[in-house]
């Protein structure tokens, strides 16, 4: 009897002790070098690429389905200030997003665009799209006026669109979102539109974004939701039918990328004993 109820507690304990991971499907735990992914996506051969973000070495990398480092790519001619999401056009250029702001302060933003062409070499080298946002006067602005931080963006049709990280006190819930031509320059980005997905700034704020291969849904990425947006036309995304899916899992979750059409993938990075994990999400049927 003593034996049976002690493999019970056993058995118990085993179970209590399974990581919860909600309605995402684990693949696996990023080495303790990549504790701060920011940024994923997936060239045309399927490739996982990751960055990291500020204070972080000027790399991108290659990793596998179950997180591991495959390749690492040094990149030139550009410097980690605070790279904050990463995207693959349907050519294989690769742009890195240099936009992060918490503070609203940043005068240097840049996007750094790698051809792919350069992606053979150990050290790429990256040209450099700079750019501004006209609406901003001052640096920085006053706490209700803080939209200018930026953690997600995506490539489409010959744009770099950026969804910004609303840090405004009290919070207000509004994304600006501007639009960047993708080549080398300086650049006034251009505001085409705004939306307002909540009004919680633990849930609302972006922190990734994607466009699927076929230009027909845009996923948004806030800490443990995921905002589906459809029937829109791009630039104007305010009229779009948005969906909002809570993965029951909150951690600090900062990269997503479309895997295919109906699947996501999303990395959160390290917090305490938390995150530094790389999961897929199923997205749902109609």
């Amino acid at each position: 009897m003593t034996r049976l109820l002690l493999a019970s507690v056993l058995v118990f304990q085993a179970c209590a002790q399974q990581p919860y991971y909600g309605d995402l499907t684990y693949l696996g735990t990023f080495p303790s070098k990549l504790s701060e992914v920011s940024g994923i996506d997936t060239d045309a051969q399927g490739r996982i690429w990751a960055i990291e973000d500020n204070g972080n070495k000027d790399r991108m990398y290659q990793v596998g389905k179950t997180a591991q480092i495959i390749k690492v790519l040094s990149i030139e001619n550009a410097k980690n200030d605070d790279w904050e999401d990463l995207t693959i056009s349907k050519e294989g250029t690769v742009y890195i997003g240099d936009f992060g702001n918490n503070d609203n302060d940043r005068k240097n933003l840049v996007i750094y665009k790698i051809d792919p062409e350069e992606l053979l070499k150990k050290t790429p080298k990256a040209k450099k799209i700079k750019f501004y946002y006209p609406e901003q006067k001052d640096f920085p602005p006053k706490k209700h006026k803080r939209y200018f931080d930026a953690e997600g963006f995506f490539h489409w049709d010959g744009y770099l669109y950026l969804f910004t990280k609303n840090r405004t006190r009290p919070y207000d819930g509004k994304t600006l979102i501007y639009r960047i031509p993708d080549t080398k320059g300086d650049h006034k980005a251009q505001l085409v539109d705004t939306i307002t997905l909540c009004q919680d700034q633990d849930h609302c704020s972006i922190t990734a974004a994607d466009i699927s291969e076929d230009g027909k849904t845009i996923a948004l990425l806030g800490y443990g939701f995921v905002y589906l947006l459809s029937d829109f036309n791009l630039p104007e995304l305010s009229a779009a039918t948005v969906k909002t899916i809570y993965l029951k899992h909150e951690t600090q979750m900062e990269a997503l990328c479309f895997r295919d059409s109906n699947t996501l993938l999303l990395a959160d990075e390290q917090s305490q004993t938390k995150g530094r994990h790389l999961y897929t999400y199923q997205l749902p049927k109609d």
